[in-house]
């Protein structure tokens, strides 16, 4: 399995949120080899841990978020990393 670790900066919270909650789940929950998503949020960052079955899946999910930030955030980083466990 492999995640996509994501960073934002959250400039309008309730824009954000409201996108997260009617957009990013429900899209990213439907893509390719999806397994589980998190999404936290403390201040004015958030930073999500999504996995994925494959390495493959998590690349593909790694570049449909680079393409598709929502308003009222600004991206500012993605990586997609092994998981090395889980409980």
């Amino acid at each position: 399995m492999h995640a996509v670790v994501v960073r934002v900066t959250i400039n309008d919270p309730e824009a954000a949120l409201t996108a997260l909650r009617e957009q990013t789940v429900p899209a990213v929950s439907q893509a390719p080899g999806f397994v589980t998503g998190h999404w936290t949020r403390k201040g004015t960052t958030g930073l999500s841990m999504v996995i994925f079955e494959s390495e493959e899946a998590a690349n593909g999910a790694s570049e449909r978020i680079r393409a598709n930030v929502p308003d009222g955030v600004r991206l500012e980083d993605v990586e997609v990393r092994e998981v090395a466990a889980h409980a």
